[in-house]
């Protein structure tokens, strides 16, 4: 029996507090992007492309249009907007700056309520950076994992390291792949360790040495490094970020590629900051 109150499993409901600090966090956003020169975006709540985005289509939620072609709910924002900005607006925009305060969901009914920004040509210390000026504002100190998309491709079609091991990190596989450097490669876990890239191939080791010239360049001492992390959204190709407290994701970002398009951008997950602000308050 489902009473008249409830709502579904991985739905949101804001009141009081909750309400008032979400709010705060989207219009404190709004305004440290505009300051820096984005333009705001809301994309349509349907896509016909969201598939493209996912290697696995399961947790798409999907239905048809008027004319039976297949639509999916907005399972993500990244794609939708650089295809717009880059097809639709085309030759009546110069803008490559964009930022959006908007809902995703997924299948069967979770809602996630994102602070997004997309930056056509973009760079990743400068979205990183963007990132993590917008937790300052918030009062939030995230520390900063990096990693890089490229070597766990590498691993598994070069290395012969299979992706879906990585991608649970099952070391026992990892290290049975049996060359001379993957248990260095497992271990690293700070910029330090990446003081010896000859230890590695020409190629992972470029990989690496991108990873240690942005932790350099952001200039901080909380930064984590994991060579082994797969994003499963298909579009990232290089380096990625995401920040954490106390063992939860605020945001991820990184380099991405869409149609040909290169561009850098990251996702703040606004239910996530809610929960560590309330957090904070409740403990002083």
């Amino acid at each position: 029996m489902i009473f008249a109150h409830e709502i579904p499993a991985g739905s949101h409901l804001y009141s009081g507090e909750a309400a008032r600090t979400k709010r705060t966090i989207e219009s404190r956003a709004a305004e440290v992007l505009s300051a820096q020169g984005y333009e705001e975006i809301v994309t349509p709540l349907f896509s016909y492309q969201q598939h493209e985005n996912f290697a696995d289509r399961r947790p798409l939620i999907r239905l048809n249009d008027a004319d039976n072609h297949e639509v999916s709910l907005r399972a993500d924002s990244t794609a939708d907007v650089v295809r717009i900005v880059t097809r639709r607006l085309g030759r009546s925009t110069q803008t490559k700056k964009w930022f959006y305060i908007q809902p995703v969901f997924t299948f069967p009914t979770t809602e996630q309520y994102q602070v997004g920004a997309e930056v056509i040509d973009g760079e990743f210390v400068d979205v990183t950076r963007t990132a993590l000026a917008l937790m300052e504002t918030l009062d939030l100190h995230p520390l900063v994992q990096i990693a890089n998309m490229a070597i766990p491709k590498l691993l598994s079609e070069k290395y012969g390291v299979a992706l879906e091991a990585i991608e649970v990190m099952h070391l026992d596989t990892i290290l049975a792949s049996g060359h001379p450097w993957i248990e260095s490669l497992v271990h690293i876990q700070h910029p330090r360790d990446v003081q010896n890239l000859s230890l590695y191939p020409a190629d992972l080791a470029a990989e690496l040495s991108r990873m240690v010239e942005a932790a350099g360049a952001l200039e901080r001492e909380d930064i984590l490094f994991s060579p082994l992390y797969f994003a499963r959204l298909r579009y990232y190709d290089a380096l990625v970020f995401r920040l954490f407290a106390d063992n939860t994701v605020l945001a991820t970002g990184g380099t991405y590629t869409v149609d040909e398009t290169n561009a850098a951008g990251f996702a703040l997950y606004t239910d996530a900051c809610i929960t560590q602000i309330l957090q904070k308050d409740t403990h002083g």
